[in-house]
């Protein structure tokens, strides 16, 4: 069994670019810088190293993230690696990237109102509590050992 899980957080390092497939698909590509840490052999000190990692996203959710996205952002992913690779100008070419199937903004929008540090703020005043209803309980499900991956 093998697993192919990536959690990435870091700063864009590109506008994203969005496009579209022949069959109409929205691709939305975009980069990520991701730090690691190292201390120095010479100096001893910590210094931090860029890893630079490509990100694509597909479908709808591609469209809609696109708006929010801009270089510098920075954003929460996760995703699987995809390794390509293809042929140009008689050069063999290969790149690892990062399929993108869930992302977090993490950063403010530039003083937009309903953004603060990530998370989303509404910006209406929430509705006063009405009396609790009973609550239907759900009907019960049947859990099938094979059907649980560990």
């Amino acid at each position: 069994m093998s697993i192919n899980r990536v959690n990435i957080t870091g700063n864009l390092t590109r506008d994203p670019e969005l496009r579209a497939t022949a069959g109409g698909t929205q691709v939305l590509s975009f980069g990520v810088a991701v730090n690691d840490r190292r201390r120095n052999p010479q100096t001893g000190e910590w210094e931090d190293y860029p890893n630079f990692v490509d990100c694509t996203m597909f479908g709808t959710r591609a469209e809609a993230v696109s708006r929010f996205l801009a270089k510098g952002n920075k954003v929460a992913i996760e995703g699987k690696l995809r390794y390509s690779s293809w042929e140009r100008d008689g050069q063999r070419r290969s790149k690892l990237e990062v399929i993108v199937d869930e992302i977090e903004f993490m950063s403010s929008r530039g003083g937009q109102s309903g953004y603060d540090q990530g998370g989303y703020a509404p910006a209406a005043p929430a509705p006063a509590a009405r009396p609790a209803a009973p609550v239907a309980t759900p009907p019960a499900v049947d859990v099938y050992d094979e059907d649980i991956p560990f």
